[in-house]
């Protein structure tokens, strides 16, 4: 037998071995991941100890590109020990007897809650974007006009667990050292922080994978841009942009390196954050959502962002609309945009000229004449009436309008706005006539929360929201 006859039939016996092995037997390498790069003990420690503690926290940040860049648990989360936001308990870690890794040796100062502040060590730029934005002071704004809050008319713990959830919270923690379960867990948008700082990067960029792509699809912002008020997911589900984005979106690179994610090339239709956020053409990336508007469409009143009483943009609405412009020109026509911008702003025009400034006369009315009373919102129908012409119908008429969602223009919008303007209206009417006091709700349930403005955000200056 030759030499080359010989090695063939001991290839062939091999390979008749592995196949009659038992798959398991197959493959027996088991996936691990190695800390073989420079860390501190420190470091390791708790990577080592979360692996075990919290294997899908230790997971999502494994397959992170802060883990492939060496960003570890103490470089988002050290502390120093005289800080407010120190983690007390944390420190119990360092007196266990069952981890090798809760040793006094490995211990260091953590916070829980990693903040825009320990984020802009790095990130300095988004931070300083984000610090100007209206998520970052959302706090802020809700107060000055929504009067859920400032009328106490929803419970502590109704607020807790529905508005601050996505306006954020005001960190505290309790005597013994932990977070308060009041304002925690919370990853609000507005958070206030314990060193001072505004937001949680983590709304969007969900710990510990801050994922570059979660962000960049329109389900992160749909969590909370969502339902009667403010239905901005079901918008853009609705328009030719979700419909893409439905078919196709499963096509899109939405993991190409910060700075490069190109229109046409990455995606064939914008999400939320393409047209809000990200660079396209001459329009540089921004983390402060406030740019780019030329309306304040939240507002009862639609306005320039930088007229907007309850938060004053620094910037100039005509001209952030061109920037905005300027994106949709990455896809369509000039004149087709145009036209479009066109159609916004009358639409603009007509809810606030048809629809708001009369309805608000009204009610100023009934308020001058005592068929109204001022002292709670929401135990009379009329306030009711007022706060959802602006707040559901005309919010989704205009947000309609300026996704290009025509149902919730008209059917979910205008249309509706009519209904509600012709009753509160009739009976705003009703009651002149007949000088009758509006009939109160005596039994409106869970109206005992607190109406002071939290000094935190307010920096100790009192009183009531002016009207907006």
């Amino acid at each position: 037998m030759t030499g080359r006859t010989k090695t063939g039939f001991v290839f062939a016996l091999l390979l008749m071995v592995w196949i009659a092995l038992p798959a398991g037997a197959q493959m027996e390498k088991v996936k691990e991941f190695r800390i073989e790069r420079g860390m501190s003990q420190q470091a390791k420690a708790c990577i080592e100890c979360h692996k075990t503690e919290s294997p899908g926290l230790f997971v999502d940040w494994a397959s992170s590109r802060h883990a492939s860049a060496n960003i570890t648990c103490i470089d988002c989360h050290q502390a120093e020990e005289h800080d407010p936001d120190v983690s007390d308990v944390h420190y119990k870690q360092y007196q266990r007897s069952d981890n090798p890794w809760g040793t006094k040796k490995y211990r260091v100062p953590v916070a829980a809650a990693v903040t825009p502040k320990d984020c802009s060590r790095c990130h300095p730029d988004e931070v300083k974007q984000y610090s100007r934005s209206k998520h970052a002071n959302t706090i802020e704004i809700m107060w000055k006009i929504d009067p859920w809050l400032n009328k106490g008319m929803n419970s502590d713990w109704e607020r807790t667990a529905g508005c601050y959830y996505c306006h954020g919270t005001i960190l505290k923690k309790t005597e013994d050292g932990r977070l308060d379960p009041s304002t925690w867990p919370n990853v609000g948008v507005g958070r206030l922080n314990m060193d001072g700082s505004l937001g949680s990067c983590s709304s969007c960029h969900t710990r510990h994978k801050f994922s570059v792509e979660e962000s960049r699809k329109p389900e992160a912002c749909g969590q909370c841009h969502l339902g009667p008020d403010h239905p901005q997911i079901e918008i853009y589900t609705e328009s030719k942009h979700g419909a893409i984005y439905d078919a196709f979106g499963h096509t899109y690179n939405w993991s190409a390196a910060p700075g490069t994610w190109t229109a046409g090339v990455d995606y064939r239709t914008p999400s939320c954050s393409a047209c809000h956020m990200s660079g396209s053409g001459s329009v540089m990336t921004t983390h402060d959502v406030t740019e780019r508007l030329g309306w304040e469409l939240q507002a009862p009143l639609t306005v320039r962002p930088e007229d907007f009483k309850a938060f004053p943009a620094q910037t100039n609405g005509v001209a952030e609309q061109e920037k905005m412009k300027a994106i949709c020109m990455q896809c369509h026509g000039k004149s087709w945009v145009d036209a479009h911008y066109v159609k916004l702003d009358r639409a603009v025009q007509e809810y606030n000229e048809v629809y708001f400034k009369p309805a608000k006369a009204m009610l100023d009315q009934l308020y001058a004449k005592g068929i109204l009373d001022q002292s709670r919102f929401f135990d009379e129908k009329l306030e009711v009436e007022f706060y959802e012409l602006w707040h559901h119908e005309g919010r989704r008429a205009r947000m309609g309008t300026a996704m290009m969602a025509p149902d919730y223009t008209w059917w979910h919008g205008f249309y509706e706005c009519k209904h509600r303007f012709n009753n509160f209206m009739a009976e705003a009417r009703h009651l002149l006539e007949t000088g009758t006091k509006a009939v109160m709700f005596k039994d409106f349930p869970n109206a005992n929360g607190d109406t002071t403005r939290p000094p935190e955000i307010f920096k100790q200056k009192q009183g009531k929201p002016s009207a907006e």
